[in-house]
């Protein structure tokens, strides 16, 4: 059996396992849909949610060549990546994400979320060709390698933020989608499956990345996302609708908090969400999972990896097995969110992201207390991927059609998950600032203050104000539900 199908094996079966539990679930007073709509419906978020996937693999593909590119050195002798330079990059991009939901909001509710999602995946797959481009010029050595090598930072960081400016707009198409197919009492277990297919984008960029890695040249890490987009950019012109009625179905009164009477304008949407309560306690609890997600996605391997002589992490299971991990903490983070949302807290967000935060708060004192300990550092990072992923599918992915409605959704989701990519890009440079600089000596080998894991205490510290936070706004919307919530189809 080929190695990646055996590493994929056990996301699979719990596939199997989670669309046995899913359909056996007792259904939502209320609400029903006869096969023809459901079968639909799946043929609409499929395609949708697989391009969602691979936007991540075009997406945290930085991390997996940051893995190789810190070990070449460039033409001042420096590493062509180091962890600083990766947090410059990652933190220019994920600043851009950000602050492109002031635009990509608004254009996807004008336009509609089927035209956004195929402009984001043709923009984030062109940019991830370019960066491929580069990349193969400047490990080859050629003279416009040499070039690129000489402002690498710079081309680099250019050409990653294009690539999250287009990317901006997958979570708001996706989200814009499937609005209209979905009652708010029903939305707990689409929040389950964006929490799947998130995860599903973190296997297929950490462990199939790192699988290209060792097969193909280092640029292939970023031409095989940007090829697959080009097939799901088609694929999704071909089969995504908009809304049920689009499809010959008919529409239904979702029962959120859409309202009725004329579109409003853009100021006027941005100023009606920005002065609601609900919206902006969500955008600032997902701000810390900005912060949170990421400070475990990026830096687990990359501390694992520069402190090996001391941890020897590298041999451990969680470290060879990032990816597949992390994909199946968030399907079980994700599924566990999304059904006791719907089924134990009447559709309600805020109990289960207080639960979730409360879990997060624990695990990151315990990580500051054992992060030197290598018994502890794996499950404790697993744990924590785990919450915060299924808070995260439940806010960006859930709360934010309910509270925006149908006509403001792209809005809604472009301000929480602006709040998400602006504690990202927090996190990038705070890290890039308090964590030991990598250096390498002259034959490549990394040496230097990055080795020890003491001057790594940073990393699990800098976490613990971010879950407190979050875990008391969390309490704040314990009881918040959208207006029309009660409605039946």
């Amino acid at each position: 059996m080929p190695q990646w199908l055996q590493n994929f094996a056990p996301i699979l079966l719990l596939l199997a396992v989670v669309a046995v539990v899913i359909l056996r679930l007792p259904k939502v007073e209320g609400v029903a849909h006869d096969r023809a709509y459901r079968m639909r419906r799946v043929a609409n978020w499929l395609p949708l949610g697989l391009t969602y996937a691979f936007l991540y693999m075009g997406r945290y593909n930085l991390k997996v060549s940051e893995m190789t590119l810190g070990d070449i050195q460039g033409p001042s002798g420096a590493p062509l990546m180091s962890n600083a330079d990766f947090g410059v990059m990652f933190g220019i991009g994920t600043a851009t994400y950000g602050c492109a939901f002031l635009l990509n909001g608004p254009l996807t509710d004008r336009f509609g979320g089927k035209k956004a999602i195929v402009l984001g995946a043709l923009g984030a797959a062109l940019a991830n060709l370019a960066m491929g481009l580069v990349t193969h010029q400047v490990v080859n050595g050629t003279a416009l390698g040499a070039t690129f090598g000489e402002h690498f930072l710079v081309l680099f960081s250019l050409l990653y933020a294009v690539n999250m400016y287009f990317q901006a707009f997958g979570a708001v198409a996706v989200v814009k989608v499937n609005a209209p197919w979905f009652h708010v009492r029903e939305r707990g277990v689409i929040g389950a499956i964006f929490g799947i297919l998130i995860s599903l984008g973190l296997y297929f960029a950490y462990d199939v990345g790192y699988m290209i890695l060792k097969a193909w040249p280092l640029e292939w890490v970023f031409l095989t996302p940007a090829l697959l987009l080009l097939v799901f950019t088609a694929i999704n012109g071909a089969l995504v609708q908009d809304s049920p009625s689009q499809a010959g179905l008919k529409d239904f009164d979702t029962g959120d908090a859409t309202e009725d009477g004329p579109r409003l304008g853009v100021v006027a949407v941005f100023k009606k969400m920005l002065t609601n309560p609900i919206i902006l306690t969500i955008a600032f609890i997902e701000f810390c999972s900005g912060f949170l997600r990421q400070a475990v996605m990026q830096w687990f391997r990359t501390f694992a990896k520069q402190t090996d002589a001391v941890l020897g992490l590298k041999e451990s299971f969680v470290y060879e097995n990032w990816g597949m991990l992390l994909c199946v903490c968030g399907i079980l983070g994700g599924v566990v969110a999304g059904v006791i949302s719907d089924h134990l807290f009447q559709s309600r967000r805020g109990p289960v992201a207080a639960i979730l935060y409360g879990g997060m708060l624990l695990g990151t004192l315990v990580l500051t207390f054992t992060y030197t300990t290598p018994g502890f550092v794996g499950p404790t990072v697993l744990l924590l991927s785990t919450l915060i992923i299924g808070v995260h599918g439940m806010l960006s992915g859930t709360a934010s059609m309910d509270f925006g409605g149908k006509h403001n959704t792209g809005v809604a989701v472009g301000i929480i998950d602006g709040f998400v990519y602006a504690g990202t890009a927090v996190m990038s440079f705070t890290y890039a600032i308090i964590l030991p600089e990598t250096q390498l000596d002259a034959n490549g080998k990394v040496i230097g203050e990055s080795l020890d894991p003491a001057n790594w205490i940073g990393w699990p510290v800098a976490m613990i104000p971010f879950a407190l936070i979050g875990l008391v706004l969390s309490t704040r919307v314990w009881n918040a539900r959208p207006r029309g919530a009660s409605a039946a189809h």
